[in-house]
């Protein structure tokens, strides 16, 4: 979840062209250079063609006090096409002091937020290779098409670490469009007075003269705006609460506000376990940092993020993202939709579960808005840019896209066709028209004209 209070429309960060090292050029016959995007009209230079990265080794060190971030970036992958060059997604703010190709030192140029890296040799397609990336600098945050700020974002004692939807390049190197997932370990030094908390299950944690190491496994794909190294203050709990291991991670200044927090994702979890199919990751929990500027929460996989104790309706929202949007990511940014229309409908259903709101009144609030709202200006299924990723249309209308269909299919069909989509693009990609084929295969129905009005056009659709 990304819904802000207000959105205000502002450029992305300026990011200067640089140099290091000197490019040699394409280098074997029928090699050629990766693509610099990975095609998605929304951000066109996220991400990268020519490799498929399918695993990061993340070794860190960082000092809160001068914000001095060192890292060493082993990434491996696989080329999908005769490579002489490739391209990684890394602010130039970050010095990047080597690079190393399948053992081999690589040359490398900086090009806004691309770190250009030329083999000493191509590299074949369809082979695995290794490339490990040296740098350090003093990260900072990336500000949004709608005026948010996402990536390393500095606390009054740490980090707070959100990257959607182009986070991920504030800090670390790598092919960040959600369509190249990869598992990940990361090792984090901090000093002992912090806690460096991370996605997936806590391995380790060593401290020796004054520093602290922690490492996390997370071993199910991930797309990397859902990856996280938020570090702080917390008291840091790791505990098996029914047949959840859940990790959480709490600023001591909300401990009293978050009351037992662990306690609170068992029956979510469960709820959600018997409509959507069985959790999808090896833990869960979450991180309440106190970082009430950001205006926004995070699902980061395995682990979401709050700049403050969530309330229940929140917490379900980012707990529902661990199916929707998590495990099964969308294939371009304007399917955004497929997460936050979702996850508010769970989060709809909880309420109702609860008592506190009755679904039906969820979806008839939604509706109420006037004909002429503006809301109903911004197809959910393509908000017409980045900068309406995230406003309510996304969230509100894609829910309410869920509520007709079930309405139109009956309970049984509908919860089928959920858990169905859950089980056939676990830890992959989706896209719209994928989730509408699968409904009208399930249903047995033609459902062309609901979707149509509900997702693709403006205006209020009548019931």
């Amino acid at each position: 979840m990304k819904l802000l209070a207000a959105a205000a429309v502002a450029t992305l960060i300026a990011l200067g062209p640089g140099s290091a090292g000197a490019d040699a050029g394409s280098i074997g016959v029928g090699a050629a250079p990766g693509a610099e995007g990975a095609g998605d009209p929304y951000f066109p230079q996220q991400g990268n063609g020519g490799y498929d990265a399918t695993h990061y080794d993340l070794a860190l060190g960082y000092e809160p006090g001068s914000s001095q971030l060192s890292g060493v970036a082993t990434i491996t992958a696989r080329a999908t096409q005769e490579l002489s060059r490739f391209d990684l997604d890394l602010v130039d703010t970050l010095a990047v002091r080597s690079v190393v190709v399948n053992g081999a030192a690589a040359s490398f140029r900086r090009s806004g937020p691309e770190l250009v890296v030329t083999p000493p040799g191509r590299l074949a397609s369809g082979r695995p290779f290794s490339v490990v990336v040296r740098y350090d600098g003093k990260p900072t945050f990336v500000v949004d098409p709608d005026g948010s700020h996402d990536g390393w974002i500095r606390t009054d004692d740490g980090v707070f670490n959100a990257n959607e939807p182009q986070g991920a390049m504030t800090w670390y190197p790598g092919n960040h469009h959600m369509t190249d997932k990869a598992t990940y370990r990361f090792t984090v030094t901090v000093p002992s007075t912090r806690v460096a908390v991370a996605n997936g299950d806590l391995v380790s944690r060593t401290t020796q003269g004054g520093r602290t190491t922690y490492v996390w496994d997370e071993r199910e794909p991930m797309a990397s705006y859902l990856s996280t190294v938020t570090i702080g203050k917390f008291q840091l709990s790791d505990t098996k609460i029914g047949n959840f291991r859940v990790i959480t991670a709490v600023d001591p200044r909300n401990a009293a506000k978050a009351g037992d927090f662990a306690k609170r994702h068992k029956p979510i979890l469960d709820y959600f376990g018997s409509l959507f199919g069985p959790y999808p990751f090896s833990s869960t929990g979450g991180i309440i940092d106190r970082a009430s500027d950001v205006g926004y929460s995070l699902e980061t996989q395995t682990r979401p993020i709050y700049p403050q104790v969530p309330s229940e309706p929140l917490l379900s929202h980012e707990l529902a993202h661990q199916w929707f949007g998590d495990a099964v990511t969308p294939t371009r940014w304007k399917d955004i939709w497929l997460n936050e229309g979702f996850a508010t409908y769970a989060e709809w259903l909880w309420q109702d579960k609860l008592g506190t709101k009755k679904l039906q009144d969820s979806f008839d609030e939604a509706y109420s808005r006037a004909p002429e709202d503006e809301f109903w200006q911004t197809p959910a299924a393509d908000p017409g840019g980045a900068a309406g990723l995230f406003g309510d249309p996304v969230y509100s209308r894609g829910a309410m896209t869920l509520h007709v269909l079930r309405g139109a299919v009956g309970d049984r069909a509908f919860f089928t066709i959920l858990r169905t989509w859950v089980n056939d693009h676990k830890y992959g990609n989706a896209d719209t028209a994928a989730f509408i084929a699968l409904a009208q295969r399930v249903s047995g129905r033609d459902l062309g004209t609901l979707f149509d009005q509900w997702l693709f056009q403006r205006g209020k659709p009548t019931l």
